[in-house]
């Protein structure tokens, strides 16, 4: 299938079976393309995403990656569509290009012996980065961010199939929103977003999906210090968020919250009874 209308839902004709009846109907599907992203001509990672905002994604993913420390380091984003995927050449200085080879080096040389999986595991986990401590957010605006959700998920709305993150404001506005296919991605295309543009920096980040081990690694690379998730959160994810100074939120949806770490951020009436969710 080819993507040269860049369409991020598909059109098509399906049959529905309902209570013993067939009827013909017409369904929305999310698409789904591959996109390889190669820095400095030498090709990375290929991954599954949803074909739009690829140049936000990919500086989120650089900077949430650790592949640089600073968009600054980005020198330049060329995306290029095929009928196979996209291709997405991102240029970084030569400092960083330097310590990415040696990275891949490294990981090259662990095979043939029985130390490999403990030295691959080791690599998959990056040294804990501590964020900041000034973000403050009154919990009370909370489900004023909840109601925004929907309006904020239009793919969601057509396919069942994305997810979304969000960026808010001190007073729950959902300031910058990002759908996609996969909800890391969906979290470096709005790290990317607000880190390109000089744009405001969200107080908070509002999941729409659960809150991983990968999800808080990324938000502790981004310096995002209040993360919210209207689903779960994992173990990892909690011991992660501790020691990332992270204020971790999950189960957020009907006037509900489960606070799990640093809850010193949160203000407001319902902040105390919050607490008490630990």
């Amino acid at each position: 299938m080819e993507y040269h209308s860049h369409a991020v839902v598909t059109e098509r004709n399906v049959v529905l079976l309902e209570l013993g009846q067939a009827s013909d109907l017409t369904d929305y599907v999310a698409n789904e393309v591959r996109v390889a992203l190669v820095y400095n001509g030498i090709s990375h990672t290929v991954m599954l995403a949803s074909p739009e905002n690829l140049e936000e994604f990919a500086i989120g993913f650089t900077l949430s990656e650790r592949i640089v420390s600073h968009v600054n380091e980005i020198k330049g984003v060329d995306l290029e569509f095929t009928p196979e995927g996209v291709l997405i050449q991102v240029e970084i200085t030569q400092r960083c290009f330097m310590e990415l080879k040696q990275q891949r080096r490294n990981m090259a040389g662990r095979t043939g012996c029985g130390l490999c999986g403990v030295a691959q595991l080791e690599e998959a986990v990056k040294p804990v980065i501590r964020v900041d401590s000034d973000a403050r957010f009154n919990i009370d605006h909370l489900q004023f961010a909840l109601e925004q959700v929907k309006d904020n998920q239009q793919h969601f709305k057509l396919t069942g199939a994305t997810h979304a993150a969000m960026g808010l404001d001190q007073d729950g506005q959902i300031i910058a929103a990002f759908e996609d296919i996969g909800r890391h991605i969906a979290l470096d295309k709005l790290i990317g977003g607000f880190s390109m543009c000089q744009a405001q920096r969200p107080v908070a980040v509002l999941l729409t999906s659960r809150a991983s081990f990968e999800m808080v690694q990324k938000a502790a690379s981004a310096n995002i210090q209040i993360l919210f998730a209207m689903s779960a959160v994992t173990s990892l994810a909690l011991e992660l968020a501790e020691k990332s100074n992270i204020t971790l939120i999950g189960f957020c949806r009907n006037g509900r919250a489960t606070l799990y770490t640093h809850g010193y951020r949160l203000l407001g009436q319902q902040c105390v009874s919050l607490a008490k969710a630990i």
